[in-house]
């Protein structure tokens, strides 16, 4: 018997029975209910508790509450046995999903764990987790054998699954989540990627509702504490109340998740039905975090329309605090974002007022790319004031590149089938290509140099240029082939006197690598990484980063990021806007070199497609500045 429902536990197995009697057990394979009188803390063999910091209740609705007390330690959760039997057989399934709901009052990452029996050590487990923000509802994925972003890891018997664990931190604050469901799905043998191939949905013209969009309620639509949504009658369009306040409805894609990463927003047309005003807030879902909620300025007059815009960019820039006992730096409900634009899993509508009845509808919702309009000092100036003066002005108006300045070849660290060459570093037309093409060569261009399958080109400053503090700003278009690793960074120089070229670069005693521009090209073309790393890259490297850095290009399809770096201090731009920043004695006063790759590969990129080659990463310019006082 096959259960693919994730609407209740396993509901097509109910049968006759409904809430409040629930819990598990197991009959060929699939997971199935049993009698358990919902409201009661759980006590028997089915469900357990980890620690005594954890209480775990089934709720007349049918759904687990998980609540950890404050001051909990380690990682408290819920334990799911199969109860009198010794484990479970999940060989007829790939994975196992557990929808979640956050109903606490602060971000949790909640993770969800399948067991075989055997040693901690040996890690006998996978393991997956999701970050909910506050009200929100996601799903965790499992996949027998693949753990922390579905990499392969334990080779999980799926025939001997002796428990499921459903965790969270513990922390200084109480946090309580729901799990609504959990299920067996997929058939043996598929793979993460065979998954997300097939259940993400990019919407036809960008549309996610609207005329040609039609909706299935039944598969769509969920609403929570009380709200009201329908479809209307033509089916494509959305009907939403709210009675009172912590009211919420989601609207999911059907199947698996949407894929926007052709987008950097969400366009949401709306237009209040009711007879009071409505100021109805709305955010994006994905596994990794949720968009800021964005709202119209102003509430909604009745009978109004307007179109609210829900930017995937942070609500606040992303800042590094390693002062915790964790050592990490803050979550990203204080700032950045962990928002995942290739997996949108809902659109959610919040109640914006504590009392009165809202009623509006929603007409469209469209995923879109719009130009930028950047400040008039990028280009001209630092973004702060000061006494600073020019030291670097590359505008590549030569037809050849300024080797007093630039090195065009180098040690590739990065990619191991892609070589250096001169030939790949095109200088024309005022802008400089980094061209990456599917071409056999020898590294750098020695006749005795490595042969390598791929060729790039490369550039950087080392033992010809560099600066201790300023600003360094680089306006440049990104290549959209997927599987490429463009980047905008900068490396440490301690001169000639510190040979040889590994010493003078070490990231240790006062250095450190910044990452201004990290770009994954299987994120799509408005999304890119950020990140400081140092004390060397053995056992002792420490980094904070983040890929949450969406943008928008200007009408040529360029973007512009830079750093300010001042003693105890670095702040990284993208397009004049802050996104990043970190103060801190441990900021970099070593003098730095620039750097511009372009490799392949990366920690979360796609597969590189020859078809789709040659492709060029441009640099339309490079400018820095220093500060008369720091010279």
């Amino acid at each position: 018997m096959r259960c693919t429902s994730s609407s209740s536990f396993l509901q097509s197995a109910l049968f006759s029975l409904s809430p409040p009697w629930l819990g598990i057990l197991v009959a060929s394979g699939v997971l199935l209910v049993a009698p358990t009188q919902a409201g009661e803390p759980i006590s028997h063999e089915v469900f357990k508790s980890s620690s005594g910091e954890v209480e775990t209740t089934i709720l007349p609705e049918g759904t687990l509450e998980v609540e950890l007390a404050a001051g909990a330690k380690g990682s408290p959760g819920a334990i799911i046995q199969p109860g009198t039997a010794e484990s479970w057989d999940f060989s007829e399934y790939s994975r196992i999903e557990a929808v979640i709901q956050n109903t606490g009052d602060h971000s949790v990452p909640v993770s969800l764990r399948v067991d075989n029996k055997g040693h901690w050590k040996e890690a006998p487990w996978s393991n997956e987790s999701i970050r909910l923000d506050p009200g929100q509802t996601g799903t965790v994925v499992v996949f027998f054998g693949y753990s922390h972003g579905m990499k392969p890891s334990f080779a999980l018997d799926r025939s001997k699954v002796t428990q499921l664990l459903i965790f969270a931190p513990g922390g200084e604050q109480s946090r309580r989540f729901l799990v609504k469901s959990i299920s067996a799905e997929g058939e043996p043998g598929e793979t993460p990627e065979e998954w997300k191939n097939q259940s993400s949905l990019v919407p036809e013209g960008g549309i996610l509702l609207g005329p040609g969009a039609p909706v299935e309620s039944s598969r769509q639509l969920s609403s929570f504490n009380g709200a009201g949504v329908t479809a209307t009658e033509s089916g494509d369009r959305l009907q939403i109340q709210f009675t009172g306040e912590s009211q919420h409805v989601s609207f999911r894609p059907l199947p698996g998740k949407w894929d926007l990463r052709a987008a950097n927003r969400l366009a949401v047309e709306v237009i209040n039905t009711g007879t009071g005003t409505a100021w109805p807030g709305i955010r994006i879902e994905s596994p990794g975090g949720a968009t800021a909620i964005a709202s119209s300025k102003a509430p909604l007059p009745a009978g109004e329309k307007t179109v609210i815009i829900v930017p995937f960019t942070a609500a606040a820039p992303w800042l590094v605090d390693l002062s915790g006992t964790s050592g990490t730096e803050k979550q990203p409900d204080e700032s950045g974002t962990n928002w995942v634009s290739k997996e949108a899993t809902a659109i959610t509508f919040l109640s914006g007022r504590k009392e009165g009845i809202q009623a509006f509808e929603v007409i469209k919702m469209e995923a879109i790319a719009p130009p930028a309009v950047f400040p008039n000092w990028i280009g001209n100036r630092p973004p702060v004031e000061g006494d600073w003066v020019q030291t670097l002005s590359e505008e590549f108006d030569a037809t050849v590149l300024d080797e007093s300045i630039w090195n065009p070849a180098a040690v590739n660290h990065w990619d191991k089938g892609t070589g250096f060459s001169r030939d790949n570093v095109i200088v024309a037309d005022g802008v400089a290509r980094l061209r990456f093409e599917h071409r056999t060569s020898r590294h750098n261009d020695e006749p005795d140099g490595e042969e390598k399958n791929y060729t790039t080109g490369f550039l950087d400053t080392f033992g010809k240029w560099t600066q201790r503090y300023g600003y360094f700003e680089a306006r440049m278009k990104l290549p959209d082939a997927p599987g490429l690793w463009p980047a905008f960074w900068m490396m440490p120089d301690r001169g000639p006197a510190t040979a040889p070229r590994w010493k003078r670069e070490q990231t240790t005693n006062g250095g450190m690598e910044f990452d201004i521009m990290e770009y994954l090209s299987g994120w799509g073309p408005y999304r890119y990484n950020v990140a400081f790393h140092w004390d060397g890259y053995g056992k002792g490297h420490l980094h904070a980063g983040t890929s949450g850095i969406y943008f928008q290009t200007d009408e040529e399809g360029f973007l512009t990021a830079g750093l300010l770096w001042l003693p105890g201090k670095a702040v990284y731009y993208c397009n004049g806007v802050e996104v990043g920043r970190w103060e801190s004695d441990r900021i970099s006063s070593v003098p730095s070199i620039l750097m511009f790759t372009h490799v392949s590969g990366g920690w979360d990129n796609e597969p590189l497609d020859n078809a789709r080659l040659p492709c060029d990463f441009v640099i339309d310019y490079v400018r820095c500045w220093q500060r008369r006082d720091l010279e």
